[in-house]
């Protein structure tokens, strides 16, 4: 026979009031949490997740909804994230949702059927109409990367417009004045404030700005391949690119390759995220890197701070605000005018 709360009582010699706050995720003394944790194991205890759900109104799962989960960046955040959340006694249910607004919608939908107590989501919808519906609930909801101005919710993310500046001053200043952008949808907060970052540069430094040096693609290494070699094929005075995310700083390289460009003779380059990837490429990328561990580090405080608090739908939002750093490599060549 399974054991129950009453054995628990029995062999702690604690109250059932004690052990039902435990076991509902309320405070107890340090001294009376050793004793039912030991009596939970010795007796095979099994809590029932669905019947403690249903009591308390919490499932202590964290849905997360994300655009591609073979993303690097998003895996790296997520690691860390699940990490924190785990050792606060919270499970996490990851969607990959495509890059696709029905298919996130869905995902969403799903998450709020499951009842979880939070949602963390990198969106790609940026109206945030997938996300009123559970707004509405009161719970948390945290987005990674992008902002949604007409959402009033938490974020965390990095300085994108400074990151974008110091990648392109860095172009300027090696000789650079036809400078290629490959970035994605214009609608994205991060695309913007990383292309308001390129054109304060140029401006700054009385640099023609030129549109067609600008690929706005759909932030897929695939359509980032094409993009570059685009760039290439209708730019002939462009001496070099400026790829904004992971994916289209690899898609850049292949691009490159396939077209038989040489990094940096022919054109230079400045990437963005995964050291490992710049690393491993001939020669080393100069690149942006993201402190991923420490936004999903941040992501998870955050939350686990609003679950915490009682719900106010009222709350103002927290944007948190990362820096970024510049790993230099030998894919940036001085140019001689």
């Amino acid at each position: 026979m399974a054991a129950t709360i009453k054995d628990i009582a029995q062999r702690t010699g604690l109250g059932l009031a004690t052990i039902s706050s435990y076991l509902n995720g309320g405070n107890v003394r340090d001294k009376n949490r050793v004793k039912i944790e030991a009596a939970i194991e010795e007796l095979h205890f099994e809590v029932n997740e669905v019947a403690r759900g249903l009591k308390t109104n919490k499932t202590h799962t964290i849905g997360v909804v994300i655009p591609e989960l073979n993303n690097i960046f998003c895996s790296e955040v997520i690691t860390s994230m699940e990490d924190i959340l785990r050792n606060h006694g919270y499970a996490t249910i990851v969607c990959d949702c495509r890059t696709d607004k029905r298919l996130e919608h869905e995902a969403v939908d799903f998450l709020s059927r499951k009842r979880v107590d939070a949602i963390i989501n990198m969106p790609v919808d940026t109206t945030g109409r997938h996300l009123e519906d559970f707004r509405k609930s009161g719970k948390p909801i945290v987005l990674i990367d992008r902002k949604i101005k007409a959402l009033n919710c938490d974020c965390v993310f990095v300085d994108n417009l400074t990151a974008a500046r110091n990648a392109v001053e860095l172009l300027v200043e090696r000789g650079h004045q036809h400078i290629g952008v490959l970035t994605g949808p214009e609608d994205i907060f991060t695309v913007q404030e990383r292309m308001k970052g390129y054109w304060q540069v140029l401006k700054e430094h009385k640099i023609p700005a030129r549109k067609k040096l600008i690929y706005h693609g759909d932030y897929t290494m695939a359509d980032s391949v094409q993009g570059m070699e685009k760039l290439i094929r209708e730019n002939p005075k462009m001496t070099a690119v400026f790829a904004t995310n992971y994916e289209t700083t690899m898609g850049a390289v292949i691009g490159a390759n396939e077209l038989g460009i040489h990094i940096p003779d022919r054109l230079s380059l400045v990437g963005f995220d995964n050291l490992q990837f710049a690393r491993a490429c001939h020669p080393k990328l100069t690149i942006v890197t993201q402190p991923t561990h420490e936004i999903g580090v941040h992501v998870a405080k955050l939350v686990l701070k609003r679950l915490h608090e009682k719900n106010d739908r009222e709350r103002q939002p927290f944007y948190d605000k990362l820096q970024t750093d510049m790993i230099l490599g030998n894919s940036v060549l001085l140019q001689r005018h």
